[in-house]
């Protein structure tokens, strides 16, 4: 098989929750446990970090990973969903997984998986571990799938667990209440392994303190250790001042950077306090001083290769992409994109069926043109039916088929003081960027 013919095998032959939804979700760690024996449990093979959290979980993984590329280690990083390339999901020290080892996996494999019909996430899973294994990785971030107590990442026992929040989404699969899902992310603490918490709700704070009270494990909550003294614009950047690490110029721009910021920094701490920022428990060659936690928060997105995260596409208009999908996180974008100075807002937008629609486009901003359309995903809402709900909410605009040809569309009306917006799905960033970038 070809690199191309094995992505289309992983996604098509096998159970994608990513493009099915329910129907390509499975539940429990069952094929997760027949993989990792078969391969040889190689996740016990090198230290991780588990990264659990309904936002933020993804810029706090790759940059945690960024941090600790820039001591000098030699760091896995394995995230999800991709936005251009399935490569993305698995990279060292923010290389992608090589195509080859890919297709080499898939092909001496698939004998194994034809009885046990795994999951592409199952898959993937074990692929990435066995990857870093084989490449003799330091450390590795493993950022959960969905939820934490039966995600198939939650095989691993790391040296630190690290939730960042809880809000509603994935309520089909974890829970319609706040203490539910944070029931199912509270299921990656571990015992005896500290665990930092970025943010709680009065819902949620019981649930954490009373698993890791039951497991023996340290528990640390980033709201009451806080590193972060003022933030500031500075050079189209964010810069933080901060009480431990002095000024960092973080190179993710969204303003919810910075709760994720102080729950990065509380992890770094909490990291120090275990050996790995300090020589105890650092490998050879490598410097873990302040001046390597602010080089990996500048240089974040070079070093890991993270996008769609408040990303600038264009100056003139400025043009920026986003994949906050969910009402909490639009409760940030949507004050950001009210901020930004320009003559007019044109706003790209589209989401999956299964989120809170209603929610999200109560969000949106009135003052602004929509260029409602889908991803190219079975998941993705009719860009008709979006356009239906957004009218109920006073919100201006036109339908069009997919991205592009709301690209166009926006393109044609837009002047360089104006500002444009693509975002509302991961799936729509990421059809996006794949055209454009």
């Amino acid at each position: 098989m070809t690199y191309q013919e094995t992505c289309e095998y992983l996604y098509h032959q096998m159970p994608m929750f990513e493009r099915q939804g329910a129907d390509g979700y499975k539940e429990g760690l069952s094929n997760s446990i027949t993989l990792d024996q078969h391969f040889g449990r190689p996740h016990s093979k090198y230290r991780t970090i588990h990264v659990a959290g309904t936002n933020g979980k993804g810029s706090c993984a790759h940059t945690l990973s960024a941090i600790l590329q820039s001591c000098g280690y030699k760091v896995g990083l394995y995230t999800s969903p991709h936005l251009v390339d399935f490569s993305e999901r698995i990279r060292i020290n923010g290389r992608p997984i090589e195509e080859e080892y890919v297709v080499n996996f898939v092909e001496q494999e698939k004998p194994f998986f034809a009885p046990l019909q795994p999951s592409f996430f199952e898959v993937t899973t074990a692929m990435a571990f066995k990857y870093f294994a084989d490449k003799q990785v330091d450390i590795a971030v493993i950022e959960v799938g969905m939820g934490g107590r039966l995600d198939c990442t939650n095989i691993i026992m790391p040296i630190l667990s690290v939730i960042t929040n809880i809000s509603m989404d994935h309520t089909q699969f974890l829970g319609n209440s706040l203490e539910l899902i944070a029931i199912e992310k509270s299921g990656i603490i571990k015992q005896g392994i500290p665990v930092v918490v970025g943010e709680t709700a009065p819902e949620t704070r019981p649930v954490f303190e009373a698993m890791a009270s039951s497991l023996k494990a340290p528990i640390t909550f980033a709201e009451e250790q806080q590193e972060i003294i003022s933030v500031s614009q500075k050079h189209n950047r964010i810069e933080y001042n901060t009480k431990s690490f002095g000024i960092l110029a973080g190179e993710l721009k969204g303003n919810y950077q910075e709760k994720n910021t102080n729950t990065i920094l509380c992890a770094v701490k909490q990291l120090e306090k275990l050996g790995y920022m300090n020589k105890v428990n650092c490998p050879a060659n490598t410097v873990c001083t302040n001046r390597e936690v602010r080089e990996g928060f500048k240089n974040v997105c070079s070093l890991t290769g993270l996008k769609g995260r408040w990303q600038v596409i264009s100056e003139a208009p400025l043009t920026v992409c986003d994949t906050g999908h969910n009402v909490a996180g639009w409760e940030y974008l949507s004050k950001q994109i009210s901020e930004v100075p320009c003559e007019h807002k044109h706003i790209i937008f589209g989401m999956v069926e299964d989120k809170d629609v209603e929610g999200v486009i109560s969000l949106l901003p009135k003052d602004a043109t929509y260029y409602f359309t889908k991803a190219d995903n079975k998941r993705a809402l009719s860009e008709n039916i979006l356009k239906l709900y957004a009218q109920g909410a006073g919100l201006k605009g036109e339908s069009y088929p997919d991205v592009m040809n709301a690209w166009e569309a926006a393109k044609k009306q837009t002047a360089n003081n104006d500002f444009v917006f693509i975002g509302g799905s991961s799936y729509l960033v990421a059809d996006f960027l794949k055209n454009c970038i």
